[in-house]
């Protein structure tokens, strides 16, 4: 399977948080999410993947080429959607294309004209005027336009409404259809993820926790629900993280035969979603 993204053993320290040893694949024509609490890394992993922050160690590569020495190349080639406008705002969307547009060899003015025209966006009107949906929608506009291969997205759908948020997950499910094209998509709102990531990448600690097939961690992970009567020091070890109420426990695990060995029939079992599995995993360093 050919990667279009690969990053080996990267590092970056602040006295805040730290990044060690990131190492995960993109393979071509897949979506994966990006996952973390917030604060975890996930803007500033992005940012080193487009050389705006310098790691401190480890490579990025992308489309086969090393961001160190080949990023004016290969930056033709990704489409870059931040998690907020950075566009000069007091111009309209047609004053804006005209700066950028000029940059990119592949720029297809048909394309930027279908997508403009498929989110209805004024084009004569200050970027400024624009809800925080339509300065979105018209990043997007700009990032799809030239035929990139690769798009990073930071938060994409943070603070989106619910019909804006389900557009844009439709358009990227459409945009990686002829398996040309990849898309990365660092979020917290993991529920946009089950619905259209083929794979998921959690950052926990700085370190790369797990990089699966979304639908391989939905079948491992799971919640075990009973009373809390049944817990004692030694079968509390088969959680990952484990939380207590007056109406029982609940707890996260990805060992069923050891729960079912420990509990047998007396509790509940259910599919884990994402946010359960960042949430119990949080709680767990919390002890």
């Amino acid at each position: 399977m050919e990667n279009v993204l690969e990053i080996k053993n990267v590092s970056k320290k602040y006295a805040a948080f730290q990044l060690n040893d990131i190492s995960f694949k993109l393979p071509k024509g897949y979506i994966m999410g990006l996952i973390g609490i917030n604060g975890a890394g996930k803007s500033t992993l992005l940012k080193i993947m487009m050389d705006i922050v310098k790691k401190d160690g480890g490579d990025v590569t992308i489309f086969g080429k090393n961001t160190k020495t080949d990023m004016v190349n290969i930056k033709q080639d990704i489409g870059f959607v931040f998690d907020d406008s950075h566009f000069y705002d007091h111009l309209t969307c047609q004053q804006m294309k005209q700066i950028i547009a000029p940059f990119y060899k592949n720029w297809d003015e048909g394309i930027y004209q279908e997508y403009i025209d498929r989110f209805n966006l004024p084009v004569n009107k200050p970027i400024k005027t624009f809800s925080k949906g339509m300065k979105m929608q018209f990043n997007i506009c700009i990032a799809l336009s030239h035929h990139a291969k690769l798009i990073l997205m930071d938060e994409p759908t943070a603070g989106l409404d619910p019909i804006v948020r389900r557009e844009l997950l439709k358009l990227l499910q459409e945009v990686v259809m002829d398996e040309e094209v990849s898309v990365l998509f660092s979020t917290h709102v993991t529920t946009d993820l089950e619905k259209i990531a083929d794979y998921i990448t959690f950052i926990h600690q700085g370190q790369v926790l797990f990089c699966k097939e979304k639908d391989a961690i939905l079948e491992e992970y799971f919640l075990v629900k009973g009373d809390d009567s049944l817990l004692d020091e030694e079968n509390q070890k088969a959680f990952i993280g484990l939380e207590k109420s007056r109406v029982g426990f609940q707890g996260l695990s990805n060992n069923r035969e050891e729960i079912l060995f420990q509990f047998g029939d007396e509790v509940l079992l259910e599919q884990a979603t994402l946010e359960d599995i960042m949430y119990f995993t949080n709680q767990s360093n919390k002890k």
